[in-house]
């Protein structure tokens, strides 16, 4: 009997030993359950108790100082943050400038965006390398602050060409462009001695500066010749810098090709046009110096001409129905160059002999132009092929517009014209294709 209540009494104690492991293991896993881990910081609650900086990002990168950023946790927050400004490099001396420009977009309400014309003249005069390699630079301007950074030495451009924009003559501007074709180049012989010949970069451009008073000799010359063609005489009023267009286009419709017809089974194909704008685009952007004695002036020229269109037979899905199509033989022409030289002389560019910028529509019966009633100029073949001649560009400054009195004749314009500018020496000079 007391054996048994001995064997009882170890047998409790074994059994309330077991129970009390068993409970401390179940309490260990309950511990270590998810429910149990501290939850991870949201960073809006953050943001919103002032212990984060609004940059703040959990993206984990590189850090500004260019050193890997530190990506140890704590609570589970990464504490990866961005500086709130970053620092230029200052490798080459760069060093930050801002130019109020308001003297000069304040006059220009009605322009979009009158800020770009500072911008393209700042890249026509730096180039547009400087600001896409090292070093690092900074060119960007709103409608009254022109923003740069850069070199002492880019800074120097920079303030030159600032200076043109907002201590320049802020009123607009007169100039004189005269778009004159040739049919033989033979009108050098006379008119070389009259002028002197200036630097040009285009393939195939000729550039010269004259005076006003040997400009009038040229143009009696020119009027005594029967193969001159004056397309275009237009006085532009602009402001300083400000880009104008002027152009002369018209279409010239081909046949392109055949389409299936899929709104009646006849016929099984429809022939389907297409359009090319013939003529000549220019565009035109000046800027005069702070005394006014030269001009800096960018120009672009787009002249195309079809010279014929050339018929091509094409597989037919009727027997006995014959199809051609036409391809159009294009004659084209580009220029963009910035030329300087003095306000009191007057520019002449030579093309040389292309395509004449003529937009005279020839809609004969036997000619060019789109196809007529009976679409004869299709069949036959044509005798008013493009034409070749030598284009002139004459390009003159007459003043301020508030100083003009008359109308130059053949021109059109909006406002008065007629003043000069008193003679200087500066030369003329291409300034490169920009």
């Amino acid at each position: 009997m007391a054996c048994s209540r001995n064997f009882e009494s170890v047998f409790s104690l074994i059994l309330l030993i077991a129970l009390f492991a068993f409970g401390s293991e179940v309490a260990d896993a309950q511990d270590s359950s998810p429910a149990s881990v501290p939850p991870v910081p949201n960073l809006e609650n953050l943001r919103s108790a002032g212990q984060l900086s609004p940059t703040a990002s959990a993206t984990l990168g590189p850090s500004s100082s260019g050193q890997p950023a530190d990506t140890q946790l704590g609570t589970g927050l990464a504490r990866t943050q961005r500086q709130d400004r970053m620092e230029l490099p200052t490798t080459s001396g760069q060093y930050w400038v801002e130019y109020d420009i308001r003297p000069y977009t304040q006059n220009l309400k009605n322009v979009d965006r009158p800020q770009q014309a500072i911008i393209d003249w700042i890249i026509r005069e730096t180039g547009s390398e400087v600001w896409f390699q090292e070093p690092v630079g900074v060119l960007t301007a709103d409608r009254s602050t022109l923003r740069v950074y850069h070199t002492a030495g880019m800074h120097q451009l920079v303030a030159q060409i600032y200076e043109r924009f907002v201590n320049g003559n802020q009123e607009p501007q007169v100039f004189s462009l005269r778009l004159i074709s040739i049919g033989n180049p033979t009108w050098r012989g006379k008119a070389l001695p009259l002028m002197r010949s200036v630097e040009a970069q285009t393939p195939g451009l000729q550039a010269w500066v004259m005076s006003k008073e040997n400009a009038a000799i040229f143009g009696a010359q020119l009027r005594q010749r029967p193969d001159v063609r004056e397309l275009q005489a237009v006085d532009v009023v602009t402001v300083q810098g400000q880009s104008q267009k002027v152009d002369q286009l018209r279409s010239r419709s081909y046949l392109k090709e055949y389409a299936p017809n899929t709104a009646s089974p006849w016929p099984p194909v429809t022939p389907k046009y297409e359009e090319i704008q013939e003529g000549y685009r220019m565009m035109f952007s000046p800027l005069v110096s702070l005394d006014g004695r030269s001009l800096d002036a960018m120009l672009k020229c787009d002249i195309d001409q079809v010279e014929r269109f050339i018929p091509v037979p094409i597989d037919s899905p009727t027997q006995g129905v014959n199809l051609q199509i036409e391809i159009p033989q294009l004659v084209s022409w580009r220029l963009q160059e910035r030329f300087r030289w003095p306000t009191d002389q007057v520019l002449v560019l030579s093309c040389g002999v292309v395509a004449t910028p003529a937009s005279t529509v020839q809609n004969t019966l036997l000619g060019g132009g789109g196809p007529n009633v009976l679409g004869m100029n299709r069949i036959l073949p044509t005798s008013m092929v493009g034409q070749r001649s030598d284009a002139l560009l004459l390009v003159e400054y007459k003043g301020s517009g508030s100083n003009q009195l008359l109308p130059s004749a053949g021109a059109k314009t909006a406002t008065n014209v007629g003043g000069t500018v008193p003679g200087n020496g500066v030369q003329g000079v291409s300034r490169g294709r920009y």
